[in-house]
């Protein structure tokens, strides 16, 4: 399913979960939960051992996972099996794709990601100026490539990675890494602001863990937002975990909604 499709009508919810925490079933079972609240695209982590990007919330849930025996080619199944009716984004290093099939280089697990169904690859420790292969490797199998912009990119830095980049824009909110946090960061308005005039969604991730902080991201300018950490909370609780999955992410999507509509002040003289 076409990534930038998911942006057209409305602000777009993006969830994040990591596959196979606690098990691959259960997993199927909160992305379909997800899906329910009003999730536009799923981003669903490929667990790696070394997941430099992410907070101690997502890295506890990797290991999880990883304990619970997840590798790329259980993922790539559980992806194939999953019935949600939504694009689904794999997040991962970029070691474990290039590492995986017979062969070194990219093209193995791409062509197997296409096949399982998935839409497209965010892949925060790959450079932009490194990422020639595998941009080539989507464009072979219809995928998207999902870049991350953050708040001290570059001007020449990011105008390489918008050229490089298709379905959304992935802008982190805040420097360091994932983690729920109780507000919106300054950086977040400025970030947006530096992207206005390109054609690609924006979608603001790290820190977002509330309807109003899903409010503000998008009347600030962004098309959609992405939720990660706040959710994985819920998975870790263990108790009543779908049904907590869905109405966060009914509020989420309700927040972003409401920021489509809000009319800004206007400025004083």
């Amino acid at each position: 399913m076409n990534l930038k499709s998911a942006f057209s009508d409305e602000p777009a919810l993006i969830p994040y979960v990591v596959a196979g925490d606690p098990d691959p079933e259960t997993t199927k079972e909160y992305v379909r939960a997800l899906a329910r609240g009003g999730a536009d695209v799923i981003e669903l982590g490929l667990p790696f051992s070394e997941p430099i990007a992410d907070g101690a919330t997502i890295q506890n849930a990797i290991q999880r996972a990883l304990d619970a025996g997840m590798t790329p080619d259980r993922y790539l199944e559980l992806v194939a099996d999953l019935d949600a009716d939504v694009p689904v984004v794999c997040m991962t290093y970029y070691n474990l794709l290039y590492q995986f099939g017979n062969e070194e280089g990219v093209e193995s697990f791409v062509e197997a990601a296409a096949d399982a169904g998935l839409s497209g690859l965010i892949v925060p420790d790959l450079p932009v100026e490194e990422s020639g292969p595998l941009r080539a490797a989507c464009d072979d199998q219809g995928l998207d490539l999902v870049f991350i912009v953050a708040p001290t990119t570059t001007d020449e830095r990011r105008e390489r990675i918008l050229s490089r980049a298709s379905g959304f824009v992935y802008v982190q909110a805040r420097l360091g890494t994932t983690g729920a946090q109780a507000d919106v960061s300054g950086a977040t308005h400025e970030s947006l602001a530096h992207l206005a005039d390109d054609d690609l969604p924006k979608a603001v991730g790290f820190g977002v863990s509330e309807g109003e902080h899903a409010r503000e991201i998008v009347a600030a300018g962004a098309d959609g937002v992405v939720v990660g950490s706040a959710l994985v909370d819920i998975v870790a609780s263990g108790e009543n975990v779908a049904a907590r999955l869905e109405s966060k992410a009914a509020e989420l999507k309700s927040g972003a909604l409401e920021g489509r509509h809000e009319t800004p002040e206007p400025e004083r003289t």
